[in-house]
């Protein structure tokens, strides 16, 4: 039987400033309400501009805190308004020197029910990211949604297969992945490694990428941000690499049991076989 989630993602331009950044998602968020949408997630520190092409003390001023920073609370008030669950990826200071690259999962009635921290932090060309932040260390929880049993993994963290399994065994039926990656090296893999993961766990998936390019680096982000079933097939079509977008799908919850029962993945798992992956 069918169990439909009417689910939307954005991907957007850096506007310039915070406020108008915010207004611009506010704006998406009830366009896609007035879609029937149930839950929105915005892209990897969806607030500001990708700061982390530069390593330069001055963007630690984007960093506010997590669930008592304006962000949050507004995002708040906007579940509240839509009666959506929001996915929120912000950059969070937990106190002096404690910084992290977070979302945050709020309720459709507005109820803040915990965070995501991000694991993986690269440290290349473009993305220097340990710079900014320290490392994830709140696991990877899955949270009871008014939508269903929803998670987070971010950007880099998707080419990590092991967050994706513990988002899986913790139940996640839909996983938001938001992200800021660029044409280059790894861009074949946009489209191969979030359907090769939601094979792999049996979960809907949804990518998120921004899209264009900011003042503080030439990284190109190509957008292309799209939602992915539990067989890896695309939900509907894929977003513009160059434009902003809000897309909108129907998910088919029911569809995650089927798939399970037919490819039986978690029954066949050898977690007992696997404890030298873990190894140093």
């Amino acid at each position: 039987m069918a169990n439909l989630v009417r689910a939307a993602l954005v991907q957007a331009t850096w506007t310039g400033d915070t406020e108008s950044m915010i207004a611009k998602h506010e704006e998406y968020a009830r366009q896609a309400a007035a879609q029937g949408a149930k839950v929105i997630g915005f892209q990897e520190v969806f607030n500001a501009p990708y700061f982390c092409q530069v390593q330069e003390a001055e963007h630690y001023r984007w960093a506010e805190p997590v669930p008592d920073g304006p962000t949050v609370r507004r995002m708040r008030e906007l579940a509240r308004e839509t009666g959506m669950v929001i996915v929120v990826p912000v950059f969070e200071v937990e106190q002096s020197g404690f910084y992290y690259n977070t979302a945050a999962v709020i309720d459709a009635d507005g109820s803040y029910l915990g965070k995501y921290r991000k694991h993986h932090i690269p440290q290349v060309k473009g993305f220097w990211e340990k710079y900014y932040f320290k490392p994830g260390n709140v696991g990877w929880p899955v949270f009871d949604t008014a939508v269903g049993r929803v998670g987070v993994y971010i950007c880099y963290d998707r080419h990590f297969p092991e967050g994706w399994r513990a988002l899986g065994l913790a139940g996640a039926q839909l996983v938001y992945n938001p992200s800021a990656t660029s044409r280059g090296l790894s861009a074949y893999l946009w489209q191969l490694e979030q359907p090769a993961a939601a094979v792999a766990n049996e979960y809907f998936i949804a990518a998120i990428n921004r899209v264009g390019t900011e003042e503080y680096g030439d990284n190109d982000f190509y957008g292309t941000s799209y939602f992915v079933d539990p067989r890896g097939q695309f939900v509907g079509d894929v977003a513009s690499d160059k434009e902003e977008e809000l897309i909108v799908r129907d998910l088919d919850f029911g569809l995650i049991d089927e798939v399970r029962q037919q490819w039986a993945f978690y029954r066949d798992r050898r977690p007992d076989a696997y404890e030298g992956l873990v190894k140093p």
